[in-house]
């Protein structure tokens, strides 16, 4: 660990001088890219050169045990206790800080809302979920942009698709993807009986059209007219839209704008995120068995989460954590969910670099 952390501290300072260099800042998009390196770089070689220095200072008080003066020789004992313990969370925050980085971290988001078992009640928590995740982009300030929604006649979804951007989105969210359970009494249930239903969540990272480039001959384009919940006409001229991509049978469908090209515009943003997404899986083949797992088919048996009302408690299944303080939760204060699950992650992520060094 030592010899990689001077590897990165060597290349902290060659990337110092490249943004010294006059060639180097006259070129925007280079210059930017180093600064964010350099960003980057400079959160593991604050802690390290910390670490080396905490390191030099427990040598000094070992030279000191060897002072024939009684009171420096426990004092020199009392430093290297205090100095040893900091050394050690040091070298735990070094080993947090060297987890390799997901390269979709910083992107932003295209999240899926679909209801799954329950009726109208599962669309209905399809609309409770899509507002919790509006409430946390706007905390975290970010906006929301909706791509394409199918409501039903009761103020429901059976689908809802939004964009979320804003800086770290796909950090924070990419653990939301699965079925989400609720536990409640519907509206329209006269007797007070507890149904549950279930909601699938997919978080997709936006794709860039560098990332992934749609050939216009491998999609076919309908065009129709928009249609309400009961099925009737909406508008007047041909503006939804439905693009089939031939080759992976994708389809996409979007109709909330009033013009046929803005809706087309947003059906690629999604085809091209969700053609990215399966890229992604498919060159990483435990993200893929991952998704598999936690998106399911939309049956309540397959949960990632619970939500019970009567107990106002949030039950979050993959790290075993229950929260009783589902009002809030709902109101979008994930934070609690979304650190516990980083955290869980980072460590599973960390035992694997430790079990790939001692190999």
């Amino acid at each position: 660990m030592y010899d990689k952390l001077l590897g990165i501290e060597n290349r902290f300072l060659e990337v110092e001088k490249f943004l010294s260099d006059p060639k180097v800042v006259q070129d925007l998009d280079t210059y930017q890219k180093y600064v964010r390196e350099h960003a980057e770089l400079g959160k593991i070689v604050t802690v390290f050169r910390e670490y080396k220095k905490v390191g030099s200072e427990i040598d000094d008080s070992i030279e000191l045990l060897k002072d024939d003066d009684p009171e420096i020789h426990v004092m020199a004992k009392d430093e290297i206790e205090r100095l040893t313990s900091e050394k050690a969370a040091l070298e735990k925050d070094l080993k947090k800080l060297l987890i390799p980085k997901d390269p979709l971290d910083g992107k932003n988001v295209i999240i899926e809302i679909r209801a799954g078992t329950g009726g109208e009640e599962a669309g209905l928590f399809a609309n409770d979920l899509f507002k919790m995740y509006s409430r946390f982009a706007e905390n975290m300030g970010w906006k929301v942009e909706i791509m394409s929604h199918n409501p039903t006649g009761v103020g429901g979804f059976k689908e809802i698709i939004a964009m979320v951007k804003g800086k770290g989105a796909y950090s924070r969210l990419k653990f939301e993807s699965g079925t989400h359970r609720v536990q409640r009494v519907p509206a329209t249930e006269a007797q007070g009986r507890v149904h549950t239903s279930a909601v699938t969540v997919a978080v997709l990272p936006e794709a860039e059209d560098v990332e992934v480039k749609i050939d216009p001959g491998d999609i076919k384009v309908d065009v129709y007219r928009s249609q309400g919940p009961g099925g009737q006409s909406v508008n007047t001229t041909d503006s939804a839209v439905r693009i089939t991509h031939l080759p992976s049978g994708v389809v996409v469908t979007c109709q909330d704008e009033k013009s046929q090209h803005k809706n087309k515009a947003k059906a690629l943003k999604v085809l091209r995120s969700r053609l990215f997404d399966t890229m992604v899986r498919e060159q990483n083949e435990q993200r893929s068995e991952q998704r598999k797992n936690q998106v399911g088919s939309g049956d309540r048996s397959e949960r990632i989460r619970t939500y019970n009302y009567q107990q106002g408690r949030v039950s979050e299944h993959r790290i075993g954590l229950t929260l009783y303080k589902l009002e809030s939760i709902l109101q979008g204060d994930l934070n609690e969910i979304i650190d516990e699950l980083t955290t869980f992650h980072q460590a599973q992520a960390l035992k694997h670099e430790n079990a790939a060094d001692d190999q």
